[in-house]
């Protein structure tokens, strides 16, 4: 029973390599940036950073990126390969999301009408404000004493 429980870890951190004709894509969020490989003849698998997708992100940040996927009915279809760095993991989860959006357009072109609806074409350019001088951050000033 233990020496399956070993087997069964090493399978899981292995890296996934993919092989073949991609489409590349790239999906931008804060400054988290996501490089995007689409391989058209795939089993569903999806690698970030060379590793497995729910062992990157949390539950709900994986099914965050895999929405687009979901969306189109293209969970099975295809393999996707992620390099992704900058930002925090919300904003990297964003960021794929964009990415894979943009490279099931170049898939598939008739796909658009619905990703555009959802908003997941379109890059978030909202960023962190800078620090103004006098100011404790970009807005708070410090607390104002009468006396």
């Amino acid at each position: 029973m233990a020496v399956e429980k070993e087997v069964k870890k090493i399978k899981e951190d292995e890296q996934i390599k993919f092989k073949g004709r991609f489409i590349s894509a790239v999906g931008k969020r804060k400054s988290a940036v996501a490089q995007i490989r689409l391989y058209k003849k795939g089993k569903g698998q999806i690698a970030v950073n060379n590793g497995r997708l729910n062992k990157y992100f949390i539950a709900p940040l994986a099914i965050a990126a895999k929405q687009p996927l979901k969306l189109t009915g293209k969970l099975r279809d295809i393999d996707i390969s992620i390099l992704v760095k900058g930002g925090g993991k919300k904003a990297q989860a964003e960021a794929c999301r964009h990415g894979i959006s943009r490279a099931l357009i170049l898939y598939n072109s008739e796909l658009k009408p619905a990703l555009k609806a959802k908003g997941w074409l379109t890059r978030d350019a909202r960023r962190k404000e800078r620090k103004k001088p006098g100011l404790k951050k970009a807005r708070r000033a410090p607390q104002w004493s009468k006396r």
